[in-house]
């Protein structure tokens, strides 16, 4: 009884100075594509809406106003089982940190950038849409990019004002930022207005060691980025205003590749070098995307969303200017069955138009999809259930 007494204080003690909350999604959905490869498919995939995942994270007061923080989020597939991420145990997120009121909030550990917390947040991917909507090929890492080896500080908000910082460490030795990242962000909110900005660098991306013809396994910070080139810079700018039931966001990216040698972004493709991409010495992306959630009922949503992408690729040989173009449209319909419960249909459609390259890029590709399709048009169509623990 005494021990069962102590132990019942301990645990009491514990829970008053810190606290760890368990937490998930669980989204699962039928997706019919139109043109993979030139065949329809169908099938049953994970996390379209949002990724599929479970988390651990907590707090512990440390006096003074200084609290440990902590985060671990495990992506999962649910059609099947599988980790997601590349296998990682928690490929989603894995930090620690301490945070303050007045100082902010440091954490180090694999999480996001600042770009895409910040302009990123509000594109119709991350805001209420998930993956289907993310821009071609996730060109601006805008969809969901995730440093490692990473420090993150993020600023008190004053007066609506909110920095962030981002550095993602390469670890190659004799070379302090070969492989190295580092991104910054800023938001400010006024009520029913927000403004972000934020820019990523990264160097040598998707490689390992800097070495073309190595893909990365999981080794340096940029990891997860989806064009494996020399280097990489995306700025991006977004503004966002709610009016009544309604909020409408605007959103600009602007993305230089050099370099490119392979695009993870295809199945079958994350540990090859694509020859064909090799024709390009480099690729501009300017991406303009509007997108609106529109509350029809306390119950049911509309979104709707529209990308213009336009592209400038440089060839490799005789250095000649060639231009693509693709337009994105989606829209998605959401209804709660409870605060945790809801069912939505999405459609989206991308059409590829303007120069060919000669490579991959010269197809439609929904970010999402199985694969790319055959021609320069794909359309998908998503029923889904998604489940918040």
């Amino acid at each position: 009884m005494l021990a069962a007494g102590l132990l019942g204080a301990m645990t009491n003690l514990a829970l008053a100075q810190s606290n760890v909350t368990i937490y998930g999604i669980v989204d699962l959905g039928i997706n019919y594509t139109d043109n993979v490869r030139g065949n329809t498919l169908t099938q049953l995939q994970s996390g379209n809406a949002s990724g599929s995942r479970i988390g651990f994270k907590g707090s512990e007061n440390l006096g003074s106003g200084l609290s440990a923080v902590f985060q671990l989020e495990n992506g999962f597939n649910a059609d099947n089982g599988r980790m997601g991420q590349g296998g990682r145990l928690f490929g989603r997120m894995a930090f620690v940190g301490l945070s303050s009121a007045s100082a902010g909030r440091l954490t180090l550990g694999r999480q996001a950038d600042a770009l895409g917390d910040y302009p990123g947040g509000l594109t119709a991917n991350n805001s209420w849409g998930g993956t289907l909507f993310t821009h071609p090929f996730d060109n601006d890492t805008s969809g969901s990019f995730t440093l490692e080896n990473s420090l993150n500080y993020t600023s008190p908000t004053m007066n609506g004002l909110t920095f962030s910082s981002a550095i993602g460490l390469g670890e190659q030795a004799g070379s302090f930022s070969q492989n190295s990242t580092y991104s910054f962000g800023m938001r400010y909110n006024n009520g029913p207005l927000t403004l972000a900005a934020g820019f990523i660098n990264l160097n040598h991306p998707g490689m390992k060691g800097g070495v073309p013809s190595q893909i990365d396994t999981g080794s340096i910070s940029n990891a997860d980025v989806n064009f494996v080139s020399d280097h990489q810079q995306t700025i991006g700018l977004g503004a966002g205003y709610v009016v009544g039931a309604a909020a409408i966001n605007m959103i600009y990216f602007h993305t230089k590749i050099k370099n490119p040698v392979g695009l993870q972004s295809f199945p079958g493709q994350s540990e090859n070098v694509d020859p064909y991409l090799q024709r390009l010495s480099g690729i501009e992306f300017n991406n303009f995307e509007i997108n609106s959630m529109y509350k029809l009922s306390p119950s049911f949503s509309l979104g709707t969303m529209y990308t213009y992408t336009q592209g400038s690729a440089q060839m490799a040989e005789g250095g000649r200017r060639v231009k693509p173009v693709w337009h994105m449209l989606g829209a998605m319909l959401d209804y709660n069955l409870s605060k945790r419960t809801d069912i939505y249909t999405q459609v989206a459609y991308q059409r590829r138009a303007g120069q060919r390259t000669g490579t991959d890029l010269d197809s439609a590709h929904i970010a999402g999809t199985a694969n790319i399709s055959s021609s320069n048009q794909q359309g998908v169509v998503r029923v889904g259930l998604r489940h918040r623990f």
